[in-house]
């Protein structure tokens, strides 16, 4: 019996600064959280956050004697397609989900494995800046004039992959929200966004707000799913569990079965005590 394929997560944006790795790690240590089995590697051999975040995580655990639940990680260092392919080889092995962090920006090892992606995860900022790599807009009314060079670098990846097995990349731009962005250009951003998708073909999730938290949990490798490392929860950061909540929802990963004693990442405490729910806000 052939084993089955890993579910490719590619997370990809040629622009920096748009939380591509701190979901990429956030995602795949939920989904190994989950019961599910998970690997990642981190594509950019020079700033290795992805890599290097987990580095922190599994010595944490090692450090303070706990279980953190971590995905197998790796990063590729080599210089050639067949030495990329041989390493996802190992690390597709017993794998339900592959998670594939990469540079900020173009990168020929991205581009192929980009073609291999089932799921193609873009994060963005809601800033016009970081809508121009997949967009252009009139500067007077915002209406989007034409696809970028990126959306059309997309746009015939995905033929590409249809053309060799018939399978459709499923596109999700990953809206990611800054504190410091006023109401008026959101909505802006949102309709060149809803304008673009009908175009293009790309899903629009809810992601991630910017929050300090986020970079104080580097060192330790922590994520705001390890709740009995956090100490007292703040409500900004049971809001920021729920962003999590939904973004994962909104990836519509294929349901596999499940090992978490719970079947539910957000489960109550182990105290008994359930955590607040709140909605995330918009």
């Amino acid at each position: 019996m052939t084993p089955k394929s890993p579910h490719v997560i590619l997370f990809a944006n040629e622009k920096g600064g748009t939380g591509k790795s701190t979901c990429a790690v956030h995602f795949a240590v939920a989904l190994t959280a989950l019961g599910w089995r998970v690997s990642g590697i981190d594509l950019d051999s020079r700033q290795r956050t992805f890599h290097r975040y987990l580095e922190n995580r599994t010595r944490t655990a090692a450090r303070r004697d706990i279980d953190l639940p971590t995905p197998r990680f790796d990063v590729f260092s080599g210089e050639s397609i067949a030495t990329l392919d041989n390493q996802l080889a190992k690390l597709s092995v017993d794998c339900d989900f592959l998670i594939i962090d990469t540079p900020g920006r173009d990168d020929k090892f991205t581009r192929y494995l980009a073609t291999r992606a089932d799921t193609l995860v873009t994060p963005i900022n809601d800033s016009f800046i970081d809508f121009d790599l997949i967009g252009e807009v009139d500067p007077e009314d915002y209406r989007v004039i034409r696809p970028s060079f990126y959306s059309e670098l997309i746009w015939d990846t995905r033929k590409a992959r249809a053309k060799a097995d018939g399978r459709t990349i499923d596109w999700v731009i990953l809206r990611n929200r800054l504190q410091h962005v006023e109401a008026r250009n959101m909505r802006r951003v949102g309709d060149a966004l809803d304008q673009l998708a009908k175009r293009v073909g790309f899903r629009v999730i809810p992601g991630l707000g910017e929050r300090v938290i986020y970079r104080e949990l580097f060192p330790a490798g922590l994520t705001l799913l390890d709740k009995g490392q956090l100490g007292g929860l703040a409500m900004t950061h049971v809001v920021a569990r729920q962003e999590l909540r939904e973004a994962l929802a909104g990836l519509n990963l294929p349901q596999r079965e499940r090992f978490h004693p719970d079947g539910d990442l957000f489960a109550p405490r182990s105290d008994g005590e359930p955590e607040q729910e709140v909605q995330a806000h918009n």
